[in-house]
């Protein structure tokens, strides 16, 4: 399944694959920004993807978090685990580039429930709700638009997201349980 794509008419021409491809996977916690020539893959179950373009500037990121916060106070760096905390690199890039948050094309992935059963059996937090509503909350909080989102559900999803086109591609896998 794709996700919607939004690619300016303007972008048309230069949205082809670069010669050079530099492919990062992230794995739980890790968050990247960088430019055109980059494709960034993950595998989330319960855990969220935010992607962000700059269709103009053909610059963006991925982060890979597991908790919507630490609920402790922070000291030193920021970790990418958290939601708050990743959504802060996001907008610090954005800072560092000289862009505007609202300038950048989001869309949301993940928040799966891996283990449905197990929820609806014996009331167990969903840290996947959890995880999906963090999204949606900060990135409105940060002045960020959200073009699309594929949140929810059960199982888990890969996500390539090619920063030189903004394209992401999502395939989501339902978790088969029987109870």
């Amino acid at each position: 399944m794709r996700a919607a794509s939004v690619k300016p008419a303007t972008q048309a021409a230069r949205s082809s694959k670069p010669d050079h491809v530099v492919e990062i996977v992230l794995n739980p916690g890790d968050f990247y920004f960088g430019g055109a020539n980059t494709r960034i893959r993950t595998l989330l179950g319960s855990c969220v993807s935010i992607t962000m373009w700059h269709p103009l500037r053909l610059i963006g990121g991925m982060c890979h978090y597991m908790l919507p916060s630490r609920n402790v106070k922070r000291f030193g760096k920021l970790d990418g685990r958290y939601a708050d905390e990743a959504m802060l690199m996001f907008f610090q890039a954005a800072v560092r580039f000289d862009t505007d948050p609202g300038d950048y094309i989001v869309k949301l992935f993940g928040g799966g429930n891996m283990f449905p059963h197990r929820i609806k059996k014996r009331g167990c937090a969903d840290i996947a709700h959890k995880n999906a509503e963090a999204a949606l909350v900060l990135t409105e909080r940060y002045g960020f638009k959200i073009a699309a989102q594929n949140m929810g559900g059960s199982g888990h999803r890969q996500v390539v997201f090619d920063i030189w086109s903004g394209d992401v591609w999502v395939r989501q896998v339902d978790v088969q349980h029987s109870c």
